[in-house]
Parts: structure tokens; sequence; C-alpha cells
């Protein structure tokens, strides 16, 4: 065969190249179905070999080894039904001598299996959105790390006790504590949705992310779509808005009816027809007049509860539905079905407006850092005179970063300005007299920074219309840019530095503001307006789609690659090294999200020089300060290996015969003594050296 075949250089070489298959380091696995997408030379070896192997014709993947010349064929029968197909068998061609080996797993009981089963087929192959779909969840989770460990049935098993998990079909699920009996494995659950529905305490979080982003001015009607117990309801009524709510097991009875807010809170996750299931947020979206609050189950939950598949969700063992979306799924859901462009606000809760100037706004507003006015430096005695008729007009400038227009100010103090100075512009003179006019322009670069950051993030989805824009938006585009070409223009190439990986880093390395690392920058969630524009845009490119995550403490900027972590540290501001207590990274290629969660980690990570992510003037910078600079006095911040997880930083405390009093080190009450003056020396030398 080796004189109709090329060499083994040129076959390897043009399989570095395949677009389609698994390449590996030492081969490239095919999928039958997408042989005839390869390169006219491989698909002539592959005959070839198939030629000398009849069985060739039942093989499932076809092997082209890159170390050595031969070829297999592979045999995994249960490719297309089974999510992790064990192989069965395979035949191995030598290509230079014609000699073929085979080889039978049928008798062993650890074969191998297969992982991210889309890899092996074409694009085109009509179960390629299935095992895609497979793999992302897995990634998500976190099953497919350490992939040396989980290649064979026993490993993979393995895995998936840890992580308490199992597969119904191509549905990764929970399963049940007490396992179904085999006559009942494909019996059709009854759902009871009503089971599904929570006895809150409290307002629910989606409804609660609503008024705290001012979505019930006063006179706001609400309406509950599928309202369960009613506690949003009575909470809405609380705030003195008429409210009212709908449930087809808790409230039959009463009307659906048209309000300014609908909620539809978790209810199209409990819903196991889809058809069903989109009629409930057409329905719902029809009633809302301003703003629709859409709210559903995304892919991370208590994998503890009991669950098994049904349909494209599960049923819990307490048989109710639920449906649970990928964040950028469910996002794609709700643009798709109402014709919308949703806004999340968190992992899975999206704010859905009616008016689309509306929208821009609220949009808008989530990138708008906070500014305080300039200090007041000089006694003018026009300026302390008229000091209360000239504040609402400081206040203006402070919030928008120029100057009102008439009928921004309002016929009222615009009357008094004018009568006292003539014209707005004249009363500012005077306030500029008394305060530091560079603080005024710095107040305006972050306004333009806010609205060039808006600008660029719009450029993902649809961006509006200038025509579109609400009248206070159009105003700081003109006053702070000139033109809206110009402002666009300015997002767009920001937009495009973001694929500029070396301005990225150099962004993170001149930040006065974060943790910085060898190839990561942490900063504190609070501290995150403060940060270069750049690095505000990378942020929020991941944010825009998901929504920050309320519980997140901190932001890791990755450099080497475009991703975004949210990481948790609920003990941030009480303990002095806080534990690293959840993950989220984001990918900014695919949008993917994984988690770690370190709860159940008996070394989970700590947080070292707290001072270094936030502010100096957040609340407890002072203190976070003075233990690290006494950390770095008693060498204990040299070697950041020592810092990393909980036993190491324990160990280093102990060799150093030292222990955390609060925010303070102190000397190790049961310490050597003259270990301690031996300790004692060598920090003086340091301070000395």
């Amino acid at each position: 065969m080796v004189g109709v075949v090329e060499s083994l250089a040129s076959i390897v070489k043009v399989c570095r190249c395949s677009p389609v298959g698994k390449l590996l380091p030492d081969a490239l696995y095919v999928h039958r179905s997408a042989l005839p997408q390869l390169d006219p030379s491989l698909q002539k070896l592959e005959q070839e070999a198939r030629a000398k192997v009849p069985q060739a014709e039942q093989s499932t993947l076809v092997k082209f080894n890159l170390l050595k010349p031969k070829l297999s064929f592979l045999f995994y029968p249960d490719f297309d039904s089974d999510p992790h197909p064990s192989l069965k068998s395979t035949i191995q061609v030598n290509v230079e001598t014609g000699e073929i080996a085979e080889r039978n797993y049928n008798q062993t009981n650890n074969p191998p299996l297969l992982h991210r089963k889309e890899t092996f087929v074409a694009a085109d192959h009509p179960l390629y959105p299935r095992f895609q779909h497979l793999t992302q969840q897995e990634e998500t989770l976190g099953l497919l790390t350490s992939p040396q460990s989980i290649g064979t049935t026993k490993g993979w098993q393995q895995r998936l006790d840890q992580h308490r998990v199992a597969f119904i079909d191509h549905a990764l699920v929970c399963p049940l504590k007490s396992q179904l009996s085999p006559s009942h494995k494909h019996t059709k659950p009854k759902i009871e949705r009503h089971k599904a529905a929570i006895v809150r305490g409290n307002v629910s979080k989606p409804v609660r992310l609503a008024v705290e982003a001012g979505l019930f001015p006063s006179n706001t009607t609400y309406f509950d779509y599928g309202c369960g117990h009613g506690t949003d309801v009575e909470y809405i009524k609380r705030l003195g808005h008429t409210s009212a709510g709908w449930d087809p097991h808790f409230r039959p009875n009463t009307p659906k009816a048209q309000a300014d807010v609908v909620n539809l809170g978790y209810i199209i996750n409990v819903i196991e027809h889809t058809g069903e299931r989109r009629d409930a947020l057409v329905n719902a979206w029809e009633l809302a007049q301003k703003v629709l609050i859409v709210a559903a189950q995304v892919l991370i939950d208590d994998q503890t509860r009991g669950i098994i598949a049904y349909g494209d969700g599960i049923i819990t063992s307490r048989n109710t539905f639920q449906k649970y979306y990928e964040q950028e799924e469910l996002k794609a859901y709700i643009d798709q079905v109402l014709g919308v462009d949703a806004i999340p606000v968190a992992l899975g809760i999206y704010f859905v407006f009616r008016d689309e100037a509306q929208a821009e706004v609220f949009r808008a507003s989530r990138y708008r850092s906070r500014t305080r006015a300039p200090k007041i430096r000089l006694k003018v005695s026009n300026f302390e005179e008229y000091r209360e008729l000239l504040q609402p007009l400081m206040d203006f400038y402070t919030d928008r970063g120029r100057l009102p227009s008439v009928e921004e100010l309002g016929t009222e103090a615009l009357g008094s300005l004018q009568s006292e100075f003539g014209s707005i512009k004249r009363a500012f003179k005077i306030i500029l007299q008394a305060t530091d006019a560079s603080e005024w322009d710095a107040i305006s670069d972050k306004r333009r920074n806010d609205l060039l950051v808006y600008l660029a993030l719009s450029q993902f989805s649809k961006r509006p219309k200038f025509k579109d824009l609400a009248p206070a938006i159009k105003a700081d585009i003109k006053a702070l840019f000139g033109s809206y070409h110009q402002a666009c223009t300015a997002a767009d190439l920001m937009l495009m530095s973001l694929g500029q990986t070396e301005i990225l880093k150099e962004r993170c390395h001149q930040s006065e503001i974060g943790q910085k690392r060898s190839h990561s920058l942490l900063v504190h969630v609070s501290a995150l307006e403060q940060l270069d524009p750049l690095l505000r845009l990378y942020e929020g490119c991941a944010s825009r789609t998901i929504g920050r995550p309320e519980e997140a403490t901190v932001v890791k900027f990755h450099l080497n690659k475009p991703k975004i972590s949210y990481l948790f540290f609920p003990t941030f501001d009480t303990e002095p090294h806080p534990v690293l207590q959840t993950s989220m990274q984001i990918s900014l290629r695919n949008l993917h999200v994984r988690y770690q969660d370190y709860d159940i980690d008996d070394n989970p990570p700590l947080l070292h020089q707290k001072e270094l992510l936030v502010t100096q003037d957040y609340p407890s910078y002072n203190k976070f300060a003075k233990l690290s600079n006494q950390e770095r006095k008693w060498g204990l911040l040299d070697d950041s290996s020592n810092t990393y997880t909980r036993q190491s930083w324990a160990e280093c405390l102990e060799k150093n015969c030292a222990e955390m009093k609060g925010h303070r080190l102190v000397w190790r009450k049961d310490a050597d003594p003259y270990q301690v003056k031996l300790l004692q020396a060598a920090q003086r030398r340091r301070q000395t050296g």
C-alpha cells in the first residue's frame, strides 16, 4: 500500500489541518459520517485500508495515527444513543505492510469510552447540537477536568459519583435517592406544578431587584403571572401600589389584568410542555404595559436534590418539573419568542421593556459610576449668599457631567437663576469661583467614559438609533461628544482594543486599583467603576450577558485568555484572610459559564492584602492596609505560595510563631521564647536593611 499513499510526514501535515475530526497529539479521530469532508489524500488512505477489512463498514470512528504508518477502525455501536459510548473493538491496519491486528473489549470490565462526541462529527451532523449541549453542561459542572482520569468506564463513573450526577439519554441529571423500580422507569410521571411554588418569607429576588432598580415610581401597577402563594403581591401592596396576581392552583379566579410591571417569576421553568411554556411568556408580555420581569432556573442549583430527566428538563422527587436553562440560552429564548432584546439583571433574571427609550435609560444607568460634587475650597461672597439656589445646578452637573437645558432644570429653579444671574452659564461661573474647575472636568470625563462603555456594549445587541434614545441621553452625548457619530466611533475604537491582549495587560499593570498577579488582576466589585474604561468594558462584556452576580465580592480579570471570573468571598469584610467559597468563570469567546464550589474543599484558597482590591475610601481600607504592612514586616508575604491556601497559611503562621487576632498578628502564647527572639531579630534586620 505504501506505493499508493503519500509519506507519513505528508499525512501528518494534512491531518493537523483537517477541518473535521478530533485532533490529539498522536492521532486524528473522525466519525464515518465526516469522512467525505476530509482531504482527498486521507479519504484515499482510508478507502484502501477499508478494502482490506470487510468489517470496517460497521465501524464508527477512523483513527489516523500520526506517529506510525497505521490506521484503525474503532467500533462504538452505541455512539448515537449513549452519551458516553464504550469501545467494543478495534481493527488496526499497517498501511506499509498491510498487516492487520484486532482487539476486542467485550470481555473487559473497564473499556475506554468517549467524551465530547461533537468533536468527532461535522457541524452539520443532525445530533451535533445535542452532543455539544451535553459537553457544555459537563464543562459547567467541572466533569471534564483532569481528562486522563475519566477515559475509562470506571474512571468516568467515579467522577459522576463524586459529583452526584447521572445520565438519562443525553440529559445530565441528579439521581433520585431512592432509585425507581424497573417497572416505573418508562412511566410518564404526573407533574404536580403547584408543589414548585415556594412559601417565601420575603420578597423574591426578581421583584426586589426591580424595586431597587427604580421600576416602581408612584402609581405603578403590578401583576404577578403565576403568583404562587402571593408573597410578592402582598409586598408590592405594602409599598403602596395597586397589586394583583393569578395562579392556576392558588388563585385561579383572579382575572388576568394589564399592569405597568408584570412578573413571570420562575414560571416557565416549571411548565413541562414547550408550547404551554411559550404561551405563558407571550401572555405575560401582552399584559405588561411598561416592563416584564422574567426569571427562570439556570444551570446551577442544589445537586443533592433527587431529580430525574423528563422532556428537556427534569422532574424532582416531589413530582415537580424544572427546566434548567443556561444563561445565554434563556436570553435567546426570551428574545426569540417575544422579538425583544431582554436585559440581564442577575443569573436567570431579565427585564424586558416595552419602550425602547426606557430600556436604553436603564442600560446606560448600569454603567454610570458614582461621583461626588467638588469640595468648596474658597469663600466667595456671591456663592455663599446664593448657595441654596445654586445647589440644584451643582447636583445636576455632578449627575450628568454637563450643564442642564432649560427644560431639564425646571421652571422654578430656572426662573430664580435667571433673575439673579441672567443665565445658567453665568450661575455656574460663580460655582467655579468657589471650587476647583479641574474637578468638574474630571466629572465630565467620568460621565464621558460611562457613555463610552454603554455605547460599546450596545454594539453586541442592536445599538439604538439616536432618535430612540431618551432626551437626557441625547443631551449627554451632544454635550460630551459633539455628535452621536463621534460617540459611537470612539466607543467602537475602544471595543476593538479589547482584542489586543497587550493593551489589556498594559492597562491592568498600570491600574492604581487591584491586586496584580502574574496572569490576572483582582478588583473588589465596589471599585469597578473607578477602573480604566477599557477594563470596565472588559468586565461589561461578561455582565451584559449574565448580569453581575449579586453575591460576587471580587472580579478577576484574566490576562492570557478572554475570561472574567466572579469570586465569592462572603467574609471579605470580617475575616482578615477570607476563604474563597465559589467562583464563576465566563469565557468571553462563547459566553459559557463554569462554576467551582470550594465549600466542600478542605484546603480552599485565601485572600491576602485586601487593601489592594479596594479604593482608599473603602470603609475598612486602613484596617486592611495596617494588617498587610504588619505581615510584610514579619516576612510572611515574601513567598506567595505560603499565603495561597488555608493549609499553607496555617503552616506559615505556625512556622513564624504567629496567630491572627482579628486583623492583627500576635505572637502565639505557646511559642518557644527563644524562637520568638530569633524571629524578632530577623524582623529588626529587615526594617533596618
